[in-house]
């Protein structure tokens, strides 16, 4: 059962009729409240597939986000992430300048991609589902993750932590990363379907 719906259950007497009631958990209620995410152990990530056979992996080394988490009512917690395109590291140079170009991304137009949850829900277990709107190049479509909460700590510097990983499978197309290259063996240079990858670890403020 999940950190976020484990409960006490209390049998209270009300009119004769015994009528069990449902307590947050301390360990919920201790989860309660806002964080940020600390980028220097957090990743954003992707995998595309190219000329047909292959995975290109990559990821976006800068970015900044909150977390508000409310262990009483899972569907009121919230996130928000900015990603700095420039950012975007496939390991090859050449690959992510065409990335940041016209022809994907237009970084230098377009700087942030950025994702605002609208809701969350509890999918069973240690899994849940947020669901908000992610923009890139000021084309703004609903996007829903799935994620796996890892746990909770304090670190050795006190600081308390909550750690989540997940993904999401988008078609860039829907976003207007339309560029490709047609292959002579029939097919394309660069898949439509994207996956996005996330691990998340966020810092809990005083």
């Amino acid at each position: 059962m999940g950190i976020f719906t484990r409960r006490n259950q209390n049998v209270n007497v009300q009119d004769g009729a015994a009528v069990a009631t449902l307590e947050v958990d301390p360990a919920l209620a201790a989860l309660t409240g806002d964080y940020v995410i600390d980028a220097a152990h957090s990743s954003i990530g992707f995998t595309v597939r190219h000329a047909m056979v292959t995975n290109v992996r990559g990821a976006f080394t800068e970015h900044e986000g909150t977390l508000h988490l409310d262990g009483a009512d899972p569907a009121r917690s919230t996130a928000t992430i900015e990603v700095k395109i420039a950012s975007v590291d496939t390991g090859i140079a050449d690959r992510d300048a065409h990335l940041r170009s016209g022809d994907f991304f237009d970084a230098e137009a377009f700087p942030l991609m950025t994702f605002r949850s609208t809701t969350a829900a509890t999918l069973g277990g240690d899994t849940y589902r947020i669901t908000g709107d992610l923009t890139i190049k000021d084309v703004t479509r609903p996007l829903s993750i799935d994620l796996e909460f890892n746990g909770s700590a304090t670190d050795a510097y006190g600081n308390e932590r909550v750690g989540f990983e997940g993904s999401a499978a988008i078609l860039r197309s829907d976003w207007g990363l339309t560029w490709n290259a047609a292959l002579e063996a029939g097919g394309v240079m660069v898949s439509d379907k994207v996956k996005l990858t996330f691990d998340i670890s966020a810092i809990k403020q005083a």
